[in-house]
C-alpha cells in the first residue's frame, strides 16, 4: 500500500511537471511580432447609456489581428478599460475574444463601464485598448494595441431609487438620485435639507414609493411624508431590501445630521 501511494504521488508530480512544461513551451515557442491595432470606436465616440435601450446595439470594438513568430497557437484578445490619462495603471478586462471584434449591446457596455469602476449618471473619459496573448492559459507573450479615449455615461445596474420632497433642493418637482454601496447593498446620500418633508421613490415615479408612517425609521409602501424639523446637512442611508444590510434593518433608513 505504501508503495502504491508513493507511485501515485510520483505520477502526480510527473503530470504537473508536464503541464508546466507545456505552458512554458507555449510561451517559449512564440515571439512578439505585430501588436493588435484598435480601429473603432475612436476618440469621437461618446454615448449616454439608457436602461430603456438596454437590448439595442451600442458599438463594436474592432481591431487588426496581432501577429506572433514561431509555432502557431491560439491568440486571445482582451478589451481593457481604464480611467483616461492613467497609462493603464489598473486596467479592467471587460470582454474577451479570439476574433478581431467584440460587439456590445447597451446593457453590456453599461456593465463594462460599471465593472471598471465608472460611476452612473456621470460622463467618464475611458481609455480603451486591446491586449493579445497566446496559448491556452491566455497569459503568454502579451502585446498591447494603441488606445482611444471614449466617453460613456452609464446607468446604474441596480434599482434607481431617489429622494424627493419639500425638504430637498429640487422640492416635489424632481428626484435626487441616491448612491449605491455595492459592498453593503444599501443606498446613501449626503445632502442639504431644509425644514419640510421627503419620501423615497423608484425610477422617478410614484408607482413605487416609501414613507414612514410612524416616523420611527421604518419604511412603509406609500407611507407618510418623512419630516425634517432642523435644516442642515444630513447623511441618509437606506436599506430597501428584505434582510438586514450594512447594519440597517430591512425596509429601514437612518438620517444623521452632520
Amino acid at each position: 500500500m505504501k508503495i502504491f501511494r508513493i507511485l501515485m504521488v510520483s505520477i502526480g508530480l510527473f503530470v504537473l511537471s508536464c503541464t508546466d512544461d507545456v505552458a512554458d513551451t507555449e510561451r517559449d515557442a512564440v515571439e512578439t511580432n505585430t501588436a493588435p491595432v484598435l480601429r473603432t470606436p475612436n476618440n469621437d465616440f461618446a454615448m449616454v447609456l439608457s436602461l430603456a435601450n438596454a437590448n439595442d446595439f451600442a458599438t463594436a470594438f474592432v481591431w487588426d489581428y496581432a501577429a506572433y513568430d514561431g509555432t502557431p497557437t491560439v491568440i486571445n484578445y482582451s478589451v481593457e478599460f481604464d480611467a483616461a490619462g492613467t497609462s493603464f495603471a489598473s486596467p479592467t478586462v471587460v470582454a474577451t475574444s479570439t476574433e478581431k471584434f467584440k460587439e456590445f449591446k447597451v446593457s453590456e457596455l453599461n456593465q463594462a463601464a460599471l465593472d471598471a469602476g465608472f460611476p452612473p449618471f456621470e460622463e467618464s473619459s475611458i481609455d480603451v485598448r486591446i491586449k493579445s496573448t497566446v496559448g491556452t492559459t491566455g497569459v503568454g507573450v502579451p502585446q498591447y494595441s494603441n488606445h482611444f479615449t471614449i466617453k460613456l455615461t452609464p446607468y446604474p445596474a441596480w434599482p434607481n431609487w431617489g429622494i424627493i420632497g419639500s425638504a430637498t433642493p429640487t422640492g416635489w418637482d424632481s428626484d435626487t438620485n441616491l448612491d449605491y454601496d455595492l459592498s453593503t447593498k444599501t443606498y446613501f446620500i449626503t445632502m442639504d435639507l431644509v425644514v419640510g418633508a421627503f419620501k423615497f421613490r423608484l425610477d422617478d415615479s410614484w408607482s413605487t414609493n416609501y414613507g414612514d408612517d410612524g416616523n420611527n425609521l421604518s419604511l412603509e409602501a406609500g407611507g407618510a411624508d418623512i419630516p425634517v424639523t432642523v435644516a442642515g446637512t444630513y447623511l441618509i442611508k437606506v436599506n430597501f431590501g428584505t434582510e438586514e444590510a450594512g447594519g440597517i434593518p430591512a425596509k429601514s433608513y437612518t438620517i444623521t445630521l452632520q
